[in-house]
């Protein structure tokens, strides 16, 4: 799994249309003439033209000028002290500051002052962390050797390695240079000269030689001791999603007589994320039988208590009640056993939906300061603010969390929960639009209609509001009000009453 780098090189483009995008992004800033991309492609200029509105949908104008937006985000996203906006835009081609601007909101919904502002508030997370260690029990290890360099970056790869290796341990991942028990291999190398220089880490799987994960990091190669360990940091924090697949993919390929308590919670970790109810099905039968196994597995817990509560929350259930009370029996039970920052936000999701918010707001906070860059933890104390009425910090802590991890499994929640803050903040049209984009990212989600159809409502968009009421009632026939009130998150009071009432005027039975 490598990090998007825009349009996909891997689409069966002709030569040299992917020649073309070659020269485009290794040489981002450059302000390339039409001739000058096909004579590298070696057709006319017309015909590369065509061919890249037949296959790309787009003029190479088009395609050069995304290419360059991408590369401005990676940059602002890596928030590297004392980076310049201006700087930024002149780098990856763009002269005019406000044309600049206004076709990075047009492409990412936010302008670049704001995405900059919240990678202010990341670091300072990151910068406060506590000196605090996870239990050393079912650590991940990795195998982490020295970053390549030329000599002039020799000094500087050490540093990063340094900090790298401190991050990966902070977050939980046991570290050597070299074993032949670790699971995973992970390399780097920096390349190109002076402030041109680029670093890149990509992690290996040790049983099939392939390659799960890249990440490249450009313009913050500057050597002081801050930017070196945000860089760290910002790494191991990027590397959290794509691990946690591998290990599920991991235990999924285990034959069934070697499982163990933990393979079991990996194994139904996708169907509790699925916040489906087969899959919710699922991820109970196998949590069950890891806690049989082992009562004091902290993942199988903590997830169990979560998969109960969801049940109720997300109508999956006609006992709401018992399936609340075995969640916070699970809940209470996985405290008690503590465990890494995964295991930490796992049960701030289950304490949060069963309304103990002190306590959610502990352990999420906890999470955070073992693991400044989980997103899990970050989009639960989203959430958490969601809860207590706080939309606009919610809306920036749910972005830190897509920033973070933007292709994870819950990413569609955290786009959910955006919704659901412009909802309360009584910015009814945009709460709609992000919830419609988390339901394209995961249609299966259908309870998010419970809050769609009241924000089209009280938008005034009627048409949207049948339709949505329409998909919410196919997959829930037996609705009404009354068992939303009974499930519903524990929104703002003023909040709940706006959601009945949108829902009842747009027809769903008392």
């Amino acid at each position: 799994m490598i990090i998007s780098q825009g349009i996909s090189a891997a689409s069966p483009l002709p030569r040299g249309v992917k020649r073309a995008l070659d020269a485009m992004r290794a040489n981002v800033g450059y302000n390339w003439r039409l001739a000058e991309l096909a004579g590298i492609a070696r057709v006319s200029a017309r015909t590369l033209q065509r061919q890249f509105l037949t296959f790309l949908g787009k003029s190479p104008r088009a395609v050069l000028r995304e290419i360059g937006l991408d590369c401005a985000r990676r940059e602002l996203l890596q928030g590297s002290p004392g980076v310049k906006i201006m700087d930024v835009a002149l780098r990856c081609g763009f002269t005019h500051f406000g044309r600049f601007s206004i076709a990075y909101r047009r492409r990412y919904g936010e302008t670049p002052s704001r995405t900059l502002k919240r990678q202010a508030v990341l670091a300072d997370a990151l910068d406060a962390m506590p000196s605090l260690l996870v239990p050393a029990r079912d650590r991940v290890m990795i195998a982490f050797g020295p970053i390549e360099a030329a000599a002039e970056h020799l000094a500087l790869a050490a540093d990063i390695a340094d900090d790298l290796t401190a991050a990966l341990v902070r977050v939980g991942l046991a570290v050597a240079t070299r074993s032949a028990a670790a699971r995973y291999h992970l390399g780097g190398a920096i390349r190109g000269a002076g402030t041109q220089a680029r670093l890149t880490i990509r992690l290996i799987d040790t049983e099939t030689g392939g390659q799960l994960w890249a990440h490249r990091a450009e313009g913050v190669l500057h050597g002081d001791i801050a930017t070196t360990e945000h860089l760290a940091a910002r790494i191991a924090a990027a590397l959290q999603s794509c691990l946690r697949l591998a290990e599920i993919d991991r235990a999924l390929r285990k034959p069934a007589a070697s499982l163990g308590a933990q393979d079991l919670a990996l194994r139904a970790m996708p169907g509790v994320l699925s916040l489906d109810a087969c899959g919710n099905a699922r991820a109970l039968e196998m949590l069950d039988h890891a806690m049989e196994e082992d009562p004091n597995q902290p993942l199988a817990t903590a997830l169990a208590a979560w998969a109960h509560v969801q049940r109720a929350v997300y109508h999956f259930t006609h006992a709401p009640q018992q399936e609340r009370a075995r969640s916070l029996e699970l809940a209470y039970r996985a405290r008690a056993l503590g465990g890494d920052a995964t295991v930490l936000a796992i049960l701030g999701n289950a304490l949060s939906l069963l309304r103990e918010f002190d306590a959610a707001d502990l352990v999420t906070r906890k999470a955070l300061a073992i693991d400044g860059g989980s997103a899990w933890a970050w989009s639960r104390s989203g959430w958490i603010d969601v809860y207590k009425g706080v939309p606009q910090s919610a809306i920036e802590r749910f972005k830190i969390a897509l920033d973070l991890a933007p292709h994870d499994p819950l990413a569609f929640n955290s786009m959910v929960g955006i919704g659901c803050a412009f909802f309360t903040a009584g910015q009814y049209a945009e709460g709609a639009r992000w919830q419609e984009r988390a339901l394209a990212e995961h249609p299966s989600a259908s309870w998010v209609h419970r809050t769609l159809c009241p924000s089209h409502v009280l938008a005034g968009q009627a048409r949207e509001a049948r339709r949505s009421l329409d998909r919410l009632r196919q997959h829930y026939p037996d609705l009404t009000v009354s068992e939303v009130q009974r499930g519903m998150p524990p929104l703002p009071p003023s909040q709940c009453d706006l959601v009945v009432g949108a829902l009842q005027e747009a027809g769903l039975p008392a």
